[in-house]
């Protein structure tokens, strides 16, 4: 192990111990006082919102210094509407009902023993991230609401934003009386100590990962840790012959220049060959929104496209950027989908009630969208109040991740001198 990997895990170690000990507090801890916690540190967020601002123009000036793209630097930056929003969300979080002793099942056997299936947290997450640093906002909240530590490590380019918001977190925990362990930073830019968080067995519970390739890619060959996997929002729209034309424009607009750098951004336009006319007015309503299209053999023809290369096809480009591509059909869609997709978000754009059900059907993302945005895919718009993530596995939780996907469940049995013949 060298220097820099021996210093991360005794880092992680000395974080992992404390991070344990306040898990153990919280999983037992007072729906009042979480909620007294997240409201406070969303008035402290909303005190210091100056000084918040002040260290992510710090980390917008090192974004671009590294050369992040404008998408990229969009999803750093924090105006003061964003800075706002955090504050909400941390009170939406407070003002839903908690998770934790929630009774999921209650049944009696014949014998008389009484069993009931109750939410439990997880324990401590650990939450890696890249640029935007409202998820330590989002995160810290949802994992304090479910009863669960939290270990956060953004990404180095939002460092100094990360622990301006951190700060305000440790102040509510502070004011509400529960162990300020309950949410930590990394404090090291240092990319051993993600190496160290995914190796943390003894310490981490479960990892979510939020950000490009190059984490993912370290998370599914590093993680000894069981892992919520947040994979890439290659979302797909599909444009069918029975779509709605007003609808239909409106949508394809939205999903894919509202924000180009957030995973629900849509990343690949498919339109039914049968729908050519209308195909070739969202090609033009995108390319005028100065949207780059890089498109298929049978949408070369269309002014201002660029011709796709393979790559194109099943990837995220979080930029002002879309793959567009003639498909037979919803089931050419759904071929397409099943070929491409990452199990995000896809939408299907249809009047038609059987080719919409279709679609549902058979195909198997986290999020399926009729005649919506794709950007819709976001916890606070689900009524979450935040989300940790949207979780593209299908082990334990699917889509936007809140309080509730934060919590396993355990077993109260009950008898009265109850023994097994």
């Amino acid at each position: 192990m060298d220097g820099h990997a021996g210093e991360a895990s005794a880092l992680m170690a000395e974080i992992g111990a404390r991070a344990k000990a306040a898990a153990a507090d919280l999983a037992f801890a007072a729906p009042d006082a979480k909620r007294a916690a997240l409201e406070a540190a969303a008035a402290a967020i909303e005190a210091q919102a100056g000084e918040i601002a002040a260290a992510n123009a710090k980390d917008m000036a090192f974004g671009r210094e590294k050369g992040l793209s404008p998408a990229m630097l969009d999803r750093l930056e924090l105006t003061p509407p964003r800075i706002a929003a955090m504050a909400e969300g941390l009170r939406a979080v407070a003002a839903q009902a908690d998770p934790v002793g929630e009774v999921i099942a209650d049944w009696t056997r014949p014998n008389g023993l009484r069993i009931r299936r109750v939410r439990t947290p997880l324990g401590v997450v650990g939450v890696i991230y890249e640029s935007r640093p409202n998820v330590t906002a989002d995160a810290g909240g949802l994992c304090l609401k479910s009863g669960n530590a939290a270990i956060l490590r953004g990404g180095s380019e939002s460092f100094h934003s990360t622990a301006a918001i951190h700060a305000c977190l440790v102040e509510g925990l502070r004011a509400a009386g529960l162990p300020e362990d309950a949410v930590q930073i990394a404090p090291t830019r240092d990319r051993a100590f993600v190496s160290a968080m995914l190796a943390a067995s003894e310490w981490i519970d479960v990892i979510v990962p939020r950000g490009g390739k190059g984490l993912v890619g370290l998370v599914q060959s590093e993680a000894r840790v069981p892992v919520f996997a947040h994979l890439e929002g290659i979302c797909h729209v599909y444009l069918d012959k029975a779509a709605d034309p007003e609808k239909a424009l409106k949508v394809i607009l939205n999903a894919k220049t509202r924000r180009t750098g957030i995973c629900g951004a849509a990343e690949c336009l498919l339109i039914d060959r049968a729908a050519m006319n209308l195909g070739a007015r969202a090609v033009a309503a995108l390319v005028e929104a100065g949207v780059e299209v890089r498109a298929g053999a049978a949408l070369a023809h269309l002014q201002g496209v660029k011709p796709a290369a393979p790559e194109d096809f099943g990837r995220e480009f979080l930029d002002c950027i879309i793959a567009a591509e003639v498909v037979d059909g919803v089931d050419g869609a759904i071929a397409h989908i099943r070929r491409y997709g990452s199990q995000h978000t896809d939408c299907i754009l249809t009047e038609d009630d059987d080719a919409a059900a279709r679609f549902f059907q058979r195909l198997d993302s986290a999020i399926l969208i009729r005649n919506a945005s794709t950007q819709f895919a976001d916890g606070g718009e689900f009524g979450m109040g935040a989300e940790i993530g949207i979780a593209t596995g299908k082990m334990h939780a699917r889509g936007p991740v809140g309080a509730a996907e934060l919590t396993s469940f355990k077993y109260l049995v009950e008898g009265d001198g109850t023994i097994r013949p």
